[in-house]
């Protein structure tokens, strides 16, 4: 087995009109500690390259395909140009700052993977790319993207997350089949109007930026299926995201400074299945909330909710919710009718009453009460039978329901910093049947 891998690694020297950016990649990687002296760069299968081992995939004689993921490179030959038949080139996780102008030779090269690196620019040749479908260059210093960008007309993902940019080219709406785009964590208050011309989007992350205001024109993104716009400065949403009636996966609109949202907000949005609105100021929400109707994940905690609606009872497939750090003081009846709930995370309210219908919630595990002004419990909490953890610290309770200890799956049962001065006499079965209670 030794002798075949040597053979193989021996093959890289007979490969015509490309042994000396290999020669010369080779003695940076020995510089470098990433090779031995005398070992060169092993040619291995695409499989292993996507993996992130350190090597070429051969086909036909040519290189097709360039691993030299976290390798320590500071710098990158401008022989390149040699491996006209590349692919695929994984520079991932090494110290570049810049990238030689000869890149934009490789004319068939279709992803370029260039994520954790200290780039402050990318290459204006970048555009001759022509067959160029991933651009992926995450976690590096860029500052701006080349005006030639939108040259790259078969661009289909496009990742520029934890750069330094202020400004999108222009450009950017020449992108027709760009898919995805992650642009988050960088300096952007703003973007060119031809950005919301990118109708074939799907994936948009703009979060961790500047954004105070959005456009109407973000409705045109009717495509979008996941859209990120957390962590940013907005006071309001336009009602044109409404339109967005493709949002499947997730919408994040959290940590920004909202104190409302549009009535016809979620109207349309009957697909969604994740929503964050968490961090916020929001007091309210739309009654159009009830339309989320495949949500299956909704977390509004820290903001100022007073309130939930009734119509919150039509998320008939919600599995988490998630309120804690709000400001409600009751739960709507319609609570019971969120039958697929899971997780009901409730801490750090001012509850004082919980609905009857919580009994309904038979596939509920999860229950988190904690610091709210709770006085008594709800009969009904015996038929919670699959309850596994129910957190009840600092609140006011004086007693408990008898039937506690009909929840033959507890777990865990936390009454601490409460004033129950007598326990159902049937209490003990819950410790005799290992459930951790604390009192």
């Amino acid at each position: 087995m030794a002798k075949k891998r040597k053979d193989k690694q021996l093959h890289i020297s007979y490969i015509a009109g490309e042994i000396h950016f290999l020669e010369e990649l080779t003695a940076l990687l020995q510089e470098s500690g990433a090779l031995k002296a005398g070992e060169v760069i092993p040619v291995l299968t695409m499989s292993d390259l996507d993996r992130g081992q350190m090597g070429v995939a051969i086909k036909n004689n040519a290189v097709i395909a360039l691993s030299a993921r976290y390798c320590r490179l500071a710098s990158l030959s401008a022989s390149i140009d040699q491996l006209s038949g590349l692919k695929y080139l994984d520079l991932t996780g090494n110290q570049l700052t810049e990238l030689p102008e000869s890149l934009g030779k490789l004319t068939r090269l279709q992803k370029l993977l260039l994520d954790e690196n200290q780039l402050t620019q990318l290459p204006e040749a970048l555009g001759k790319l022509a067959a160029l479908q991933e651009l992926h260059g995450n976690a590096n210093q860029l500052t701006e993207l080349p005006e030639t960008l939108g040259q790259l007309s078969g661009l289909t993902t496009l990742y520029a997350y934890a750069n330094q940019l202020t400004s999108v080219p222009e450009t950017i709406d020449q992108l027709s089949n760009l898919k995805e785009i992650s642009l988050g964590h960088n300096r952007l208050a703003t973007l060119p109007a031809s950005f919301w011309q990118l109708t074939g989007l799907q994936a948009l992350n703009l979060a961790e930026n500047l954004f105070s205001v959005l456009p109407a024109e973000i409705g045109n993104l009717t495509a979008l299926h996941t859209l990120d716009l957390g962590h940013n400065q907005l006071t309001e949403l336009p009602t044109t995201l409404g339109q967005l009636t493709n949002l499947t996966f997730f919408l994040y609109i959290h940590d920004n400074r909202l104190t409302s949202l549009p009535e016809s907000l979620f109207a349309h949005f009957n697909k969604l299945r994740y929503l964050n609105l968490t961090d916020n100021q929001l007091t309210e929400l739309p009654e159009s909330i009830g339309n989320l109707v495949s949500l299956k994940e909704l977390r509004l905690y820290n903001n100022r909710l007073i309130t939930l609606p009734e119509t919150l009872g039509k998320l008939t497939n919600l599995r988490e919710l998630h309120v804690m750090h709000n400001a409600l003081t009751s739960l709507p009846e319609a609570f019971g009718k969120l039958r697929q709930l899971r997780e009901a995370r409730l801490a750090n309210n001012r509850l004082t009453t919980l609905p009857v219908s919580l009994g309904k919630l038979a596939d509920l595990t999860h229950l988190d009460l904690r610091n709210n002004r709770l006085m008594e419990l709800p009969q009904t909490l015996h038929q919670l039978k699959n309850l596994l953890f129910l957190d009840l610290r600092a609140n006011r309770l004086i007693t408990l329901p008898e039937q506690v200890s009909d929840l033959k799956r507890l777990a865990k049962l936390d009454l601490r910093w409460n004033k129950i001065a007598v326990f159902p006499e049937q209490f003990a079965r819950l410790t005799e049947r290992g459930c951790t209670v604390y009192i």
